[in-house]
């Protein structure tokens, strides 16, 4: 009965597939990026919660569908068959406000049982990406696309554009935030959207003028 009582609601949810993220935001103003992995290693079925080892080999798991429960949360299905949790709006809600604590106790518990991690596995495989560049940065960079191999620490938007500025830093001012939009696959993305091998990224920018190197 617990599970159906909440104190806060959501005012919005969305899933980003290529990212694996469900965001969702509350009514106070909170606003939670919430892994798929974290969400179905911390699912609230009883086959989960009663395994003796934490749920493993999850990091390419995905959300496949979201199904409203009532008022009270949501059925998450996963890519992995898994389709039986229910989450309460409490629930996302403490997975949210506690989630570095909670994948921080999670991973220390894989160091103890020794198991290696799939992003582990493959940190040392590169990854190469095209990227694309328009207006005034194709008159600076003197190139209108190349392909690179992108280091392990690029993982998303946001770090592919800070590893951009620190790859030549007397180019770094043409890198400034908003000063362009990026699509991924030529999809519009956001600062979080994920970085794969053999992804397309445009690097659009919002004004004809370059910014000033200070």
């Amino acid at each position: 009965m617990n599970e159906k009582s909440t104190v806060r609601t959501p005012t919005a949810i969305n899933l980003h597939s290529k990212s694996r993220l469900l965001v969702i935001e509350f009514s106070d103003g909170a606003k939670f990026q919430l892994p798929c992995e974290y969400l179905r290693v911390f699912a609230k079925a009883k086959e989960v919660r009663t395994l003796d080892k934490p749920v493993t080999g999850k990091e390419s798991v995905n959300i496949t569908e979201i199904e409203p429960q009532g008022q009270y949360g949501l059925r998450l299905s996963f890519d992995d068959g898994h389709d039986t949790s229910i989450y309460s709006w409490d629930t996302l809600y403490d997975l949210g406000i506690n989630q570095e604590q909670n994948w921080q106790a999670y991973q220390n518990r894989l160091q103890e049982m020794g198991y290696e991690t799939g992003d582990s596995k493959a940190g040392d495989t590169p990854r190469r990406i095209k990227l694309l560049y328009f207006t005034y940065l194709v008159k600076q960079l003197q190139k209108e696309s190349e392909t690179v191999d992108i280091p392990a620490t690029v993982i998303d938007v946001n770090s592919l554009i800070e590893w951009l500025r620190r790859r030549n830093r007397d180019q770094a001012h043409l890198f400034l935030e908003e000063s362009f939009q990026v699509t991924v696959n030529k999809q519009f993305s956001e600062p979080f959207t994920r970085i794969d091998d053999g992804d397309e990224i445009a690097l659009i920018p919002t004004s004809p003028n370059a910014p000033v190197k200070k």
